[in-house]
């Protein structure tokens, strides 16, 4: 495969506690999660928050967002709320997932967030550590990366972004259909391709890679000194409920779970 161009980053020198979360997958159907995701961000004590993708179960354009509605807040202005609200007062980035890949800069600039490339290598007291949702790496899911592909492409976004929004909602409700009957039918997600992995991070000269998408935490020693560190996604309604956060300090890194 094909490397990306990959992104720099360099943490300023004042940071010193940096937060990785991915896959959140907020809809106002689960209060719990948007509950533990406020809370969190309110409380973080970290310097810099990356979300890491699919913070949004579905996202279908900025202009779902209405900062300054006279009607009651729709749940997506409670989202950018929160975001603005964490964004005041620490260095917080978001990255696509394969879920709400339509963030634009608008959302970006309300919420005081940085729109990350994906992939990224981050600089952090010495170490470099390469970002990324993790889709792209998924290779033998090509059902996937066909669609992937498409809809990424400046044309189709143009295009659907086009349409009223009361028609990109009912699409994006029909795929969310198809997704949950895809789950229900207990069809598995392909994983990471570790040769892919391998590639990306020799790129990027990191050693370690940190990204969520699969749904399935931890971590992978890929050899030649080299890993892929796995975030979880969350849900707070789920028995036990799971919500974590994988914070990265001078010691290294570590995985926190959260009180939900």
């Amino acid at each position: 495969m094909t490397v990306p161009q990959i992104a720099e980053l360099q943490a300023p020198a004042a940071w010193g506690t940096v937060d990785f979360i991915s896959d959140l997958h907020l809809t106002a159907e689960e209060p719990a999660t948007f509950g533990a995701w406020q809370r969190y961000l309110e409380s973080t004590p970290a310097d810099a928050v990356f979300i890491l993708g699919d913070l949004f179960e579905v996202w279908v354009g900025d202009d779902v967002v209405s900062p300054n509605s006279a009607h009651a807040l729709s749940f997506e202005d409670r989202c950018m709320q929160v975001m603005a609200a964490a964004g005041g007062r620490l260095a917080l980035f978001f990255m696509h997932g394969n879920r709400d890949f339509l963030v634009g800069q608008r959302l970006m600039d309300l919420c005081h967030t940085t729109l990350l490339a994906d992939p990224t290598a981050l600089h952090f007291f010495g170490q470099r550590f390469l970002l990324s949702h993790g889709d792209a790496l998924c290779l033998a899911d090509t059902e996937y990366l066909q669609f992937r592909q498409q809809v990424r492409s400046s044309a189709w976004q143009e295009n659907f972004l086009a349409k009223p929004l009361a028609e990109r909602q009912s699409i994006a409700r029909g795929l969310r259909a198809q997704s949950e009957a895809r789950k229900q039918s207990g069809q598995t997600y392909a994983d990471v391709d570790t040769d892919a992995a391998k590639q990306w991070l020799a790129a990027a000269a990191a050693s370690t890679l940190i990204h969520g998408h699969t749904h399935r935490p931890g971590q992978h020693e890929l050899g030649d000194q080299q890993r892929r560190v796995v975030l979880s996604d969350w849900d707070a309604a789920a028995t036990p409920p799971r919500a974590e956060v994988l914070r990265l300090t001078q010691t290294g890194l570590q995985r926190l779970p959260l009180r939900v």
